[in-house]
């Protein structure tokens, strides 16, 4: 709460805790030493306890205040983090790519394969590239839903060498199998995918290190689950529609 509105709407009752403080503070030099300050003390405890029981809003008030000022700080570490790391959101190596390599605008996508709301998601995001040329897609597997979904990461990255990605990103998250390997190498032949080279391929150390890099990136960013889509400096937690799409990709083409 405002402390100016606090001290309209209390006067009396803050003046009076007011005085007892520093008549609390100024006991503690005088000649009766500890145990004066510790009756002082005891008192003004009292005396804003009594305070707080009358007036039990102002707790409520004051944990409103110290969420809004947490959200407030929470978004602008978020802001600064989406500057500092946009080379590592748009342009990493190891993150798939598909829509128009050269699109002058990326939409940076982080999912999870079992995931729902990645799955309700997915759709559109595949309707946005056929609609929209000025858009290039970045793939950042976030694996949060357990072991299951590790697995489909780590498949779906080692199946870049195979050219196969984007066939088989969309297939996994348009199945609602468990992502067990069987079902994994299942969907892996409905693409075309040579599924002994795939699971020769998913055992590259090197997939994991690429999902706890994503990871490590996801909290920096403050995103704790999925999916949560990017376009410049926007972060949007959350399921998005084609619409929903359509008007962050709009919002990016004006800051230009």
């Amino acid at each position: 709460m405002n402390s100016v509105y606090m001290w309209k709407r209390f006067p009396f009752s803050l003046s009076v805790l007011a005085i007892l403080a520093i008549f609390a503070s100024g006991c503690a030099t005088t000649t009766k030493g500890a145990q004066t300050s510790t009756l002082t003390q005891d008192l003004t405890d009292a005396s804003i306890e009594r305070y707080i029981r009358a007036h039990p809003e102002v707790i409520e008030q004051s944990l409103q205040g110290l969420l809004s000022k947490r959200e407030a700080e929470l978004r602008d570490h978020q802001k600064t983090a989406l500057v500092t790391k946009q080379q590592e959101l748009v342009r990493d190596p190891a993150s798939p790519v598909s829509g128009n390599p050269k699109g002058e605008i990326t939409l940076v996508e982080f999912y999870d394969y079992r995931c729902g709301f990645c799955k309700k998601a997915a759709s559109a995001v595949t309707e946005l590239q056929k609609v929209d040329p000025r858009v290039r897609v970045v793939y950042k597997d976030l694996p949060i839903l357990g072991e299951p979904s590790e697995l489909a990461a780590k498949a779906a990255l080692a199946s870049q060498a195979q050219g196969k990605h984007q066939a088989f990103h969309e297939a996994l998250l348009a199945s609602h199998a468990d992502m067990t390997k069987e079902s994994i190498l299942k969907i892996a032949v409905k693409v075309g995918l040579d599924t002994k080279r795939l699971e020769t391929d998913m055992g590259n150390p090197k997939w994991q290190a690429v999902i706890d890099k994503n990871r490590a990136l996801a909290r920096e960013l403050g995103i704790s689950g999925t999916p949560g889509f990017i376009v410049g400096n926007e972060l949007v937690p959350g399921w998005l529609d084609l619409k929903g799409l359509k008007e962050l990709i709009a919002r990016a083409g004006q800051g230009k």
